[in-house]
C-alpha cells in the first residue's frame, strides 16, 4: 500500500536563523529524497491544514499558543537558548500539527503514513517551547485520535536520539497513551529515567552512546514488546527523529538507515496502523536515507 506524505509549504519558512542545526535544508533533503524516482509507486502526497484550536488547546494553554501567535507577528525572537522563532514560525508550527493529526487519521483509517515537517514537537510541554520545539505535535496527533477517532489505546514510540521530555510529561498521567522512549543518556534535556513510570505508561530505554547499532535496535524492540504485553494499541504513532545515525553531530549514537526499516518492519508484525512524525536529524544527506528506508518499510 502508497505510503500518504504529509506536509506543507510553511514548513520551509520556519527560520531559526544562521548556522542552527534544525534548518530548512533538513526538510529539503527529505522531500528531495522521496519526490524521486524511486519512490514514485510507493508513496502519494497531501498538503496540511493548519491544525483547529480546539486540537492544539487540548495540549497547550490557549495563553501559550497567543504568545506564540504574537511573537511570529512581530517577527520572531527567542523562546531560549537554542529555540527561535521567526515571522513564519507560526504557520508552519499550525501546520506540522495539522500534519500529525493527518497522519494519526490517515494511518488510523489504514494507509500508513509519514508528516515531513518541522519544526519538530517531542521537547515542547504545555506551555514551554524547548529543544528546537514549539508544538508537540504527536501528543496532538494521539489525543486527536483518542478523542475524535474513538481509538481506545495509543502507543507513541520516540526514537529520537533525545528523550521526548516534553511528550512523557504531556501523557504520563493517561493510562490510554503508552510512551517508549529510546535516547542517548546522559544527554539534553537529562530526563528520561528507567524508574520514570507515570501511570505504569513510561518505558524509556537511557543508553550511553557508542553502542553496536544491533543493541540499539534490540533494545527499543524489547522495550515495545514489554509496552505492547497485554496491551494492544489501537494505533501506533512515531516520533521519527533521525539524529540516532552515526555522525549526527550533536549525539553520539551509531545507527544506520536500514535500523529504521528493522524497527517498522517488527511493529508492523502487531498488525495496528503506523503514523510517523518527523523530529530531529542534523545531517541532511543522510536523514534522507533513513526517511526513505521508513517509507520503504511502512510501504511493505
Amino acid at each position: 500500500m502508497p505510503v500518504r506524505i504529509i506536509w506543507h509549504p510553511s514548513s520551509l519558512d520556519h527560520d531559526p536563523g544562521p548556522g542552527h542545526p534544525e534548518s530548512p535544508d533538513r526538510l529539503k533533503a527529505i522531500l528531495e529524497e522521496l519526490r524521486g524516482p524511486a519512490y514514485s509507486q510507493i508513496v502519494n502526497w497531501s498538503e496540511a491544514a493548519p491544525a483547529e484550536a480546539r486540537l492544539l488547546e487540548r495540549v497547550h494553554p490557549p495563553a501559550y499558543l497567543e504568545r506564540l501567535e504574537a511573537m511570529c507577528r512581530r517577527g520572531g525572537g527567542m523562546m531560549d537558548g537554542d529555540t527561535f522563532l521567526s515571522a513564519g514560525s507560526h504557520l508552519a508550527a499550525i501546520h506540522a500539527a495539522g500534519a500529525a493529526v493527518e497522519a494519526a487519521r490517515t494511518a488510523f483509517e489504514g494507509q500508513p503514513a509519514l508528516a515531513v515537517i518541522r519544526p519538530p514537537g517531542h521537547h515542547a510541554t504545555g506551555d514551554t517551547a524547548m529543544g528546537f520545539c514549539l508544538i508537540n505535535n504527536v501528543v496532538v496527533a494521539a489525543r486527536f485520535a483518542l478523542e475524535d477517532l474513538a481509538a481506545e489505546r495509543v502507543l507513541i514510540v520516540d526514537w529520537d536520539v533525545h528523550h521526548g521530555n516534553g511528550t512523557q510529561a504531556l501523557v504520563e498521567r493517561d493510562p490510554r497513551i503508552r510512551f517508549v522512549s529510546l535516547h542517548q543518556s546522559p544527554l539534553y534535556p537529562g530526563t528520561g529515567r528507567e524508574d520514570e513510570r507515570g501511570v505504569g505508561n513510561i518505558f524509556n530505554v537511557p543508553r550511553p552512546p557508542g553502542l553496536p547499532p544491533e543493541t540499539y535496535v534490540a533494545d527499543l524492540n524489547a522495550a515495545v514488546g514489554r509496552a505492547t504485553d497485554g496491551w494492544q494499541p489501537n494505533l501506533i504513532l512515531i516520533s521519527a527523529g533521525f539524529d540516532a545515525m552515526a555522525g549526527d553531530p550533536l549525539a553520539g549514537f551509531t545507527l544506520e538507515p536500514d535500523a529504521y526499516a528493522t524497527w517498522v518492519r517488527e511493529w508492523k508484525k502487531m498488525k495496528v496502523p503506523i503514523g510517523a512524525v518527523l523530529e530531529g536529524g542534523y545531517v541532511p544527506e543522510r536523514i534522507r536515507l533513513a526517511a526513505g528506508e521508513t517509507v520503504r518499510a511502512l510501504a511493505d
